[in-house]
Formats: C-alpha cells, structure tokens, sequence
C-alpha cells in the first residue's frame, strides 16, 4: 500500500507582534470594523470582522522576487505561477552541520535542476526568540554560484537569512540567485519532515504590482 497523502505546512503562523527579522517592524493589526459595529450594515443575525493590517513585507515565512534586490527586476505580480506552485522538492537535511556557512559540495549529489532546493538546518526551532538572530546557517558563496549553474528554479532555508547577516552587509547569496531568477524562501519550518526526495513544494505570494517580498503559506505534498 502506497503511504497515504500528506500536506506539510512549512509557514511560521503570523501575529501582531511577532519579530521576523530584528529591527524590521512588526505586524500592527487593528480594527477596520468591528463584528458589533457591522450589526447596523447587515440584515439581522449577519455581521463581519474587518482588520487592517500594517506589515513589512519581510514577516514571517516570505518569498523575495528579484525586485527585492534589483531595480527593474521582476516584481512580485509579475512571477511565473509554474515556477511557484507544485514544484519538484530537493531536500538538503544538514542539521548536524559544524559550519554555519553550507558549502557547494552539500548539493552535488543530486539533480536539482528546476526543483525547489531546500535547506533543512533546523534553526527554524529558535524562531520567535533572540537566539534566531545570532549565528544562523546560510549558503556559502560557492553554495549560491552552484545552485545557479545547475538551474535551480527556487531557493528555500529554515534560517534567517540565505546570507551571513553578520558579514558586515554583503548579500552574495540574494545577489546571485535573484540575478539569475532564482526566488529565495526564508525563515520555512518543519523541513524535517520531509523526505529528501519525491515531496512537491508550492510558495506562492500575491499579485503584488511593485513589490519584491510577501508572506507565503508555504507547504509541500508528499505520497
């Protein structure tokens, strides 16, 4: 019997308050109108929550098209769905790491051409807290030049950051993917639970006109 089925969600839940990526905003929820004063527009027994939200783009797990790094690069309604949705999944599990800095030779083993590469490091356990933002894996240089000679169609970690945010400000791993097209999905979670091969991914963010990043609800299918 083939194994039933399975959808992994792997979004960290969004909330007011919640700290992503320190010293960027946090989300603001407040009401628009409020389910008690909807009471008088509607007919009796009907009412809605309606809530306006103020939030960076760069909240919870999200995508980043090349116009996040590039002006005149795609923007975020301008991407290509087949290059988002019910991608093949490569799954690199290097928890056990001693390096923060994932090397080339992590990827060598597989075909990893138009498929979703994504790195389980298991830093996604350290989310929400001050811990995450301090010493986090993340693709070493030859790492990202790999990736885009071998035609990777997207890049995913459980991190946070595909870069060394403590290099001093070089990003030559979102400089180098999103130059080639390549779309980066950071700060995923429960990778662990998927295999290394066979899952399909799908992270898709909204139609968004002039835009480079947005929240996803990223999952994967798996059986």
């Amino acid at each position: 019997m083939p194994e039933p089925r399975r959808v992994v969600d792997l979004s960290h839940a969004i909330r007011a308050g919640l700290v992503t990526y320190p010293g960027l905003p946090a989300p603001v929820v407040t009401s628009h109108l409020t389910r008690e004063a909807s009471r008088s527009h509607y007919a009796p027994g009907t009412e809605f929550a309606m809530d306006i939200v103020t939030m960076i783009g760069n909240t919870g797990t999200y995508l980043d098209s090349p116009y996040h790094r590039y002006d005149g690069g795609t923007d975020l309604a301008g991407l290509d769905l087949v290059t988002l949705v019910d991608l093949r999944a490569e799954v690199f599990h290097v928890q056990d790491a001693r390096e923060r800095g994932i090397p080339a030779s992590v990827f060598f083993d597989r075909d990893i051409r138009d498929a979703a590469v994504l790195v389980h490091s298991g830093w996604d356990r350290h989310f929400g807290t001050p811990v995450y933002s301090t010493g986090a894996p993340f693709l070493g240089e030859d790492a990202t030049d790999y990736l885009v000679e071998q035609g990777a169609l997207l890049v995913g970690i459980d991190s946070l950051n595909v870069d060394d945010t403590e290099s001093g400000g070089a990003r030559p791993a979102h400089s180098g993917l999103l130059a080639a097209g390549i779309h980066v999905v950071e700060h995923l979670t429960r990778l662990g639970d998927l295999p290394e091969s066979g899952a399909r991914f799908t992270a898709a963010p909204p139609a968004f006109e002039g835009f480079g990043t947005f929240p996803v609800r990223a999952y994967a299918i798996v059986g």
